[in-house]
C-alpha cells in the first residue's frame, strides 16, 4: 500500500488537473443550465355511451388512430408557430426562423400513447420551458387546441355523413321520379301493345280469325243461293222461298197484293174499284221497295229485290270483314311488338326496382347517419376526456444540479485515478526490488534508495504547491472564460448532450 501511495502521491498533480477540470465544468454546468418546468395532461378516449347495437355510431376511428390524428393536429407547423408567437414561449423568438420554432417546440413538446390491457386509451401530452407560467399557459391552449379537434372531428365527420346520405336521397329520389315518368310515357305511348294484355290480344285474335271465317262461309252461302235464285227465276218465273225468307215485310206485302190483283183481274174489268185500290196500294209499295233497294218504282221486279238483297247482305258482310281484317291487323301488330316491348319494359322496371333498393337502402342509412349526429351533438358517442388537468409547475423539472454536480465531481475523481492506473500500466520500467528479480532474473543482497538533498527536497516541494495553485486557480479560470469568452456551458452542454443523445 505504501509503494501505491507513494505512486498516487507523484501523479497527484495529474490526478488533480482531471479530477479539477472534470468537477469544474460539472459545477458549472450544473450551476448554468438554466431551469425547466414541464406542465402535463392525460387524455382519456372513451367509448360510446349508447350500446352499437340500439344506435351505431356515425363516428368509427381504431382507439390508437383517433389519438395519433389528435397528435399529428397539435404539431401541425401552423399550430405550433401561433401557439409560440402569441406566447413568447421562446427569449430570443423575435430573431428565430420559422422552421426554428417549429422545430424548438416539437422537441420540447412530448405525447405518449397507451392502451391498456382492459382497453382504455390513454394520451400523455407535456411542454417544457423555461418558466412555469409558460409551460402551464403552452399547455392550457394544447387542452383546448385537442378539445376543439375533438368536438369538430365527431360533429364534422358525423355532418358530413349525414349530408353526404341526405344528398343521396335527393339524388335517387329525382332519378326514381325520372325512371317513373319514363316508365308511364312508355306504358302511354305502348298501351295496346304491353305484356300484361297479351293473352287478351291472343283470345281477341282468335275471336276475330274465327269472325272472318264465319263472314266468308256466309259470303259463300249467299253467292251461292244468289246463283241458284237466278236459275230458279229463269225457270219458273218464280222466286224460290230461300229468296222470300230474306225480304222485308213492305217486300212480302207486295208480292201479296200483286198475287191478290193477279186474282182479282181474272173476275173484274181493269176499271173496277177494288181492282184501281189495288194497283194504288201497290204502286206506293213498290215505291217504298224501290227506295230500300234503291231502284226506280215501276221498274223492280221480285228478282231484283231478291238479288238486291242478297248483295246488300254480301256487301255488309264483306265491308264488316274489312272492319274486322283491320281490327285483326291491329291485333297482330300489337302482339309483334308485345315482345319486344316486355324485353324493354322490363328493363326499365328492373332498372326502376334497382334504384328503389338503392333508395330505401339510403333513406335507412340516413336515418341512423342523424341518429349518429344526434349522439354525437348531445357528447353520447366516443369522446376524449381529461384525467389530468395542466398546471402551472413550482419547481423545475430539470437538471438536478446536486446529482449533476456529484456525478461530475465522482467521474472527475475515477477518471483521474483511470488516467493515473493507464499511465502506470504503461510505464515498464523497474521501480522495486520484486521488479528488478523479475526482470534481470538476479536476487540483490540489498537496495539502497535515491536519498535527496534538503535543498531537492525543499523545490520538489515548492513546484508541488505552485501546480497545485495552477490547477486549483487556473482550471476554474479557465472554465470561467471559456464560458465567457467562447461558448456558455450550458449551451455547449447541451450541444454535447445531443451528441451524444443525453437530455439534459
Amino acid at each position: 500500500m505504501k509503494y501505491y501511495l507513494t505512486l498516487f502521491l507523484r501523479r497527484l498533480p495529474l490526478f488533480l488537473l482531471v479530477a479539477m477540470v472534470i468537477s469544474v465544468i460539472s459545477f458549472g454546468v450544473a450551476l448554468s443550465l438554466p431551469p425547466t418546468y414541464v406542465s402535463q395532461a392525460r387524455f382519456l378516449l372513451e367509448s360510446s355511451q349508447i350500446p352499437s347495437e340500439l344506435a351505431p355510431p356515425t363516428v368509427k376511428t381504431p382507439d390508437r388512430e383517433q389519438l395519433q390524428l389528435f397528435e399529428q393536429m397539435l404539431r401541425s407547423r401552423s399550430n405550433l408557430l401561433d401557439i409560440a408567437r402569441r406566447l413568447d414561449v421562446f427569449d430570443n423568438i423575435g430573431r428565430m426562423t420559422p422552421d426554428e420554432i417549429v422545430a424548438q417546440m416539437n422537441e420540447k413538446t412530448k405525447v405518449g400513447i397507451s392502451i391498456t390491457k382492459d382497453g382504455a386509451s390513454i394520451m400523455t401530452v407535456s411542454f417544457e420551458a423555461r418558466f412555469g407560467k409558460t409551460a402551464g399557459a403552452v399547455m392550457n391552449e394544447y387542452m383546448t387546441l385537442i378539445q376543439r379537434a375533438d368536438a369538430e372531428n365527431r360533429t364534422g365527420r358525423a355532418g358530413q355523413t349525414l349530408d353526404f346520405f341526405q344528398q343521396e336521397v335527393d339524388r335517387l329520389s329525382a332519378e326514381m321520379s325520372a325512371l317513373s315518368t319514363k316508365l308511364v310515357e312508355f306504358k302511354t305511348a305502348n298501351a295496346d301493345a304491353l305484356p300484361d294484355g297479351q293473352a287478351y290480344r291472343l283470345n281477341q285474335q282468335a275471336i276475330l280469325q274465327e269472325r272472318l271465317s264465319q263472314a266468308e262461309r256466309e259470303i259463300a252461302t249467299l253467292k251461292t243461293q244468289r246463283d241458284r235464285t237466278v236459275e230458279i227465276y229463269k225457270a219458273t218465273g218464280q222466286i224460290d222461298g230461300l229468296a222470300d225468307a230474306q225480304q222485308t215485310p213492305e217486300q212480302k206485302q207486295l208480292a201479296t197484293l200483286r198475287q191478290e190483283l193477279d186474282q182479282a183481274l181474272t173476275v173484274y174489268a181493269p176499271g173496277n174499284p177494288r181492282i184501281k185500290v189495288l194497283e194504288g196500294q201497290i204502286k206506293k209499295l213498290e215505291e217504298v221497295v224501290a227506295k230500300q233497294v234503291g231502284g226506280q218504282a215501276g221498274t223492280v221486279s221480285p228478282l231484283d229485290l231478291a238479288l238486291a238483297q242478297i248483295d246488300a247482305r254480301i256487301q255488309a258482310l264483306q265491308e264488316q270483314n274489312a272492319q274486322t281484317q283491320t281490327e285483326l291487323d291491329k291485333i297482330n301488330d300489337a302482339i309483334r311488338r308485345s315482345a319486344a316491348n316486355e324485353g324493354q319494359l322490363n328493363a326499365m322496371e328492373r332498372d326502376y326496382a334497382n334504384v328503389q333498393a338503392q333508395y330505401n337502402n339510403a333513406v335507412a342509412a340516413l336515418s341512423k347517419a342523424s341518429t349518429g349526429e344526434r349522439i354525437e351533438i348531445l357528447q353520447r358517442g366516443q369522446r376524449l376526456t381529461i384525467l389530468e388537468q395542466p398546471t402551472v409547475p413550482n419547481s423545475p423539472t430539470r437538471p438536478n444540479r446536486v446529482l449533476m454536480a456529484g456525478g461530475g465531481t465522482l467521474f472527475g475523481i475515477l477518471a483521474g485515478l483511470g488516467l493515473i492506473v493507464l499511465i502506470e500500466k504503461l510505464n515498464s520500467a523497474p521501480r522495486r526490488p520484486e521488479a528488478i528479480v523479475r526482470k534481470l532474473g538476479i536476487t540483490p543482497l540489498a537496495t539502497l534508495p535515491y536519498i535527496q538533498s534538503h535543498r531537492e527536497v525543499s523545490r520538489q516541494r515548492r513546484m508541488r504547491i505552485l501546480v497545485l495553485l495552477a490547477i486549483v486557480i487556473g482550471v476554474p479560470l479557465l472554465v470561467w472564460a471559456l464560458h465567457s469568452y467562447y461558448m456558455p456551458l450550458d449551451i455547449l452542454a447541451q450541444r454535447v448532450g445531443k451528441k451524444l443523445g443525453i437530455d439534459w
